[in-house]
């Protein structure tokens, strides 16, 4: 019955027989007219991209940007660094402008883990990061570096291991500005990837010690609840929230609301910060296969809800195949080829309309 009320008011909205409530329309408000503002940046190098934060959205070189991105987990496995340039060529072209990256990633028999659980640098992977976060800074791309505690022979797996591993990460990527991190993927799943609120906390203390400017965030699994927002505002310090929503059918049309509340929630609590959605469904995990309409409504649903970023998530295929091809993202080696080429035609067509859904949008807010 939720899903049928929440699909019913997000045809209402396309169609404009709904009105939001009015603090949204404030965001929005907010995020239109720092568009005429002079950018209270310093001037830049060119070629530098600095990414900022400006009450609930991001910004880019101190001018308010919405988030397009998608998932390039391991992207660190890609040995000619042309193919590197052939991706990013290829979505930037389509209007993305931002990407996540594994620094902890080790899949199909392939460990391009950055560094050792002791975070001692290994190469070429940490060769391999610096690089990637300099050609995205080139190419106008922000960069997602994630780590995440777990069983693999190179992942943090204490406290002390974890401090490490941010540190090494922190001061090895201080010159990128274009650059935020995840301190803890789906930090609040009860095996071995979670971290405490606490020490999320702790973790971006020690961040902030050595480069005050870097943004930082915990994802979490699945929606959050307003105990758990006030804990990652107060307690983990969190410069934008992470949620990663529900992967089933009637989801999409759920974001718009979702969205909202946490907005209301934050300013009830006195602290509002961007939603970035992070990692939503995607092809190849379950039963449910979404299709454009779905990836569209999910989109749409984030920006109208007043989210300043949302991914374009891909996978492994994990039903049908034995090997789990394609497995886009999940394995970009010579063998797999480019992501783009990875993708099938439900996934391309998505892609081709994205950049124009976000365009249209965008301009509505400002006229």
């Amino acid at each position: 019955m939720e899903n049928q009320k929440a699909s019913t008011e997000m045809r209402e909205i396309l169609h404009g027989r709904f009105l939001p409530p009015m603090w949204v329309f404030f965001i929005l408000f907010t995020f239109s007219a720092s568009f005429f503002c002079k950018p209270a940046f310093p001037e830049i190098e060119e070629g530098s991209l600095v990414l900022g934060i400006e009450n609930a959205h991001f910004t880019l070189n101190g001018k308010p940007a919405f988030l397009l991105g998608f998932s390039y987990y391991g992207s660190l496995g890609i040995e000619q660094h042309s193919q590197i340039e052939e991706d990013l060529h290829a979505w930037r072209e389509r209007g993305f402008n931002w990407f996540r990256v594994w620094a902890t990633w080790d899949a199909f028999n392939n460990d391009v883990c950055v560094a050792t659980c002791e975070a001692v640098p290994r190469q070429p992977f940490l060769e391999r990061l610096v690089l990637l976060c300099q050609t995205a800074a080139k190419a106008g791309m922000v960069v997602d570096v994630t780590v995440t505690r777990g069983a693999g022979p190179n992942f943090p797996k204490s406290m002390d291991e974890h401090r490490k591993w941010v540190e090494t990460l922190t001061k090895e990527l201080k010159p990128f500005r274009n650059v935020y991190f995840d301190v803890g993927n789906e930090r609040n799943i009860r095996d071995k990837r979670y971290v405490s609120m606490e020490e999320v906390g702790e973790l971006i203390s020690c961040i902030k010690r050595l480069d005050p400017g870097r943004l930082c965030t915990a994802s979490h699994g699945g929606d959050i609840t307003e105990d758990e927002l006030r804990n990652y505002l107060e307690v983990g310090k969190v410069d934008f929230i992470c949620p990663h929503r529900p992967r089933q059918s009637g989801s999409p049309e759920e974001t718009i609301h979702r969205t909202q509340k946490y907005l209301e929630t934050m300013a009830k609590l006195g602290k509002v910060v961007p939603v970035h959605y992070q990692e939503p469904f995607r092809r190849g995990y379950a039963d449910w296969e979404p299709l454009v309409k779905d990836y569209l409504v999910d989109l749409e649903g984030a920006l109208r809800g007043g989210a300043a970023g949302w991914c374009f998530h891909n996978g492994d295929t994990r039903r049908g195949s034995e090997e789990r091809r394609p497995r886009r993202s999940f394995d970009m080696r010579p063998s797999e080829g480019t992501l783009w080429n990875q993708l099938d035609l439900e996934e391309k067509s998505f892609v081709e309309q994205a950049e124009r859904l976000v365009a249209d949008l965008l301009r509505h807010r400002t006229e």
